[in-house]
């Protein structure tokens, strides 16, 4: 078995290295916080138990890895360490289920179901081994979904709403936007999925529509409206795809300036995020928000516990709308929230006996991208290795190639590889940022990207931007990437900075107007110009991580794969790279890390969507008006 020495593992001191926890914290399993976590939570108890200490270890990493539970039952096959290195995780000695379970219902740590003692710090479930948090979260979350999905359909004027449907959606073929838009002025809950380019802004944006019109009926006051996303690059967008809508849609003039009234903000700033808190909102189940509806976009990146705070804090009579891809990459904090949602309504519109099914709709005609992208994107999508190879090294059409190498190993072929295919769109921004040309600037920075896995390492996008800062160095005279602003130097913000109105994930571009450099941002219709010396939390943006670009497009990708087995190839990551391009993407990889991504998707423990999906409801121990809001 690989030794601690080989993974140079995050070590605990003071604790036995022939010790369970010893050893599977050498093994790379879990970390010094995992381990010291477990052992404060076992002195809570009257006895000390190693197995019940391995156990609540792997239920304190659970979160950080993405997952809401442990699953102890798989853990010896699922477990990942926190190395690449490799870890025979069979040959560590994994306490035998049925004892380990047994032992751990007997512990005065954990609660069950049916037990006494709700408020212990661990929950077991079967197999799976939560922190009580996240079990109280998950079990608040799923009631309420329930809760909305199977309240009575709301009072509208049918009539009234088909005449205003014919009249908003002349132009939906499929008839699935204008049946999202129904079941949102229908149901306390509706949720609209699909992947990029199918319409979810614009179904929602005429919705609201939709619901000013039915809001208004009889003189009565239009509702009031909360647009939210978890980012503030998110954010913006649904606000200006709204803004952008109400001006194109034949609406009076009530309703468009209505629409073009209706602000957006992140998640965090609509509850009221107390300083200094984790977890904690001004608004809440004792202070609800004022709204008649709610939209959250790109939801696909709410963690859990969020989303148990947004429900939290809406009015129960108020609609929420929820939208977003399920196949993209989910949040980087515990949870899946979308995806389990959505559950398998993704595949087909069935989900008997769950009212969950009726208030979900999946958008599938795709209108941003055709032809062989698309053959790649939905392949991707689907698991298909097989076609996507095969489309990668054969496209029917244009949009797709592939560059087979590997970025790791043969450094050189593909850095003149991939610097021949920016080459241009890089020396373009440099120009027209050198001419002081700020639209023809922000242009060039939209229409190429190089996007990677991960941030570090020989395929990590700080690599690439330091190899391409150093080829425009020697290839332009206009711009000197030598100095830590130039004139067309793309930078993604990485912090939210809401003095300057300015959102993680927005690129800008530092650009020569007469003897001063500026960084402009598009927002809107409009250009907001600031002093680089103001920017305090930007990164170079020739090269970004397909995280980070979740939510941006761009005319043509590049897309760099890290060899096989690398933990970070995913199917939801090749998807969401790929799908970032408008008309064309390049990939950059060996076939076997292609098709480790495609066939790997990411695989997070939690049981909202058994919750959600399956027959029966919710454990009432963990009934919403349970959970204690000051213990978030």
């Amino acid at each position: 078995m690989t030794q601690a020495g080989d993974l140079d593992a995050d070590l605990a001191l003071g604790v036995a290295p022939e010790s369970l926890l010893g050893v599977f914290n050498r093994a790379g399993v879990l970390s010094a916080a995992d381990v010291h976590v477990a052992l404060t939570l076992d002195r809570l108890g009257s006895s000390s138990d190693a197995l019940v200490e391995l156990a609540a270890a792997l239920a304190v990493r659970a979160p950080r890895a993405g997952h809401v539970l442990a699953d102890l039952a798989t853990a010896p096959s699922t477990v990942l360490t926190g190395s690449e290195a490799e870890v025979c995780l069979e040959e560590l000695p994994w306490p035998e289920a049925s004892t380990w379970l047994e032992r751990l219902a007997s512990s005065e740590l954990v609660s069950t179901p049916g037990g006494a003692a709700a408020n212990r710090p661990l929950r077991l479930e079967g197999s799976a081994l939560y922190l009580q948090r996240y079990w109280r979260d998950e079990c608040s979350v799923a009631e309420e979904l329930l809760r909305r999905s199977g309240a009575p359909p709301l009072d509208v004027d049918e009539g009234r709403m088909g005449e205003a449907l014919d009249r908003l959606f002349p132009d939906d073929t499929s008839g699935l936007q204008r049946e999202a838009a129904a079941k949102a002025a229908r149901y306390l809950l509706s949720v609209v999925a699909g992947g990029p380019g199918t319409g979810k802004t614009t179904t929602v944006a005429r919705f609201l529509a939709l619901a000013h019109d039915q809001f208004t009926a009889g003189g009565k006051a239009a509702p009031l409206v909360a647009l939210t996303a978890p980012t503030g690059k998110a954010a913006a967008r649904v606000a200006e795809a709204v803004h952008d809508e109400a001006r194109r849609l034949p609406l009076g003039e009530a309703v468009r300036e209505w629409m073009a009234g209706i602000d957006a903000s992140t998640v965090d700033r609509l509850l009221g995020r107390h300083p200094g808190s984790s977890g904690r909102f001004r608004h809440d189940r004792q202070n609800r928000l004022p709204h008649d509806i709610v939209v959250v976009d790109e939801t696909s990146m709410m963690s859990l516990p969020l989303m148990a705070s947004l429900l939290d804090a809406v009015r129960p009579d108020a609609r929420l709308v929820l939208l977003g891809d399920p196949e993209q990459l989910a949040s980087v904090e515990a949870g899946a929230v979308l995806a389990d949602i959505v559950g398998p309504a993704r595949d087909a519109p069935t989900g008997a006996g769950s009212p969950v099914a009726r208030c979900v709709t999946v958008l599938l005609d795709n209108h941003r991208f055709h032809g062989a992208l698309a053959e790649v994107a939905v392949a991707a999508r689907a698991g298909a290795g097989d076609t996507v190879v095969s489309t990668l090294r054969y496209p029917p059409g244009e949009g797709v190639s592939w560059l087979e190498v590997d970025p790791a190993s043969a450094e050189s072929e593909a850095l003149a590889a991939v610097l021949q295919l920016a080459g241009n769109e890089v020396e373009a921004l440099a120009e027209r940022s050198s001419l002081g040309d700020a639209p023809g600037a922000l242009e060039a920075l939209g229409r190429f990207r190089l996007l990677c896995a991960h941030r570090e390492g020989p395929a990590g996008a700080s690599t690439w931007n330091a190899l391409i800062e150093r080829w425009l160095s020697t290839r332009s005279a206009t711009a000197s990437p030598s100095a830590s602003w130039y004139s067309g130097r793309p930078v993604v913000v990485t912090e939210n900075d809401y003095s300057l109105g300015l959102w993680n994930g927005d690129l800008g571009v530092a650009v020569r107007e007469g003897d001063r450099l500026v960084v402009v941002f598009q927002r809107g219709a409009s250009l907001v110009r600031v002093s680089p010396s103001r920017l305090t939390a930007v990164q170079t943006a020739f090269a970004m991580t397909a995280h980070r670009a979740q939510g941006s497009e761009f005319d043509e990708v590049v897309f760099v794969l890290p060899p096989a087995p690398a933990r970070i190839l995913t199917r939801e990551l090749f998807y969401t790279a790929v799908t970032r391009a408008r008309s064309a993407v390049t990939v950059v990889g060996t076939e076997d890390a292609v098709r480790f991504a495609v066939e790997r998707p990411v695989a997070r423990a939690s049981g909202l969507a058994a919750r959600l999906w399956a027959a029966g409801a919710p454990d009432p121990e963990a009934a919403g008006s349970s959970r204690p809001g000051a213990g978030r």
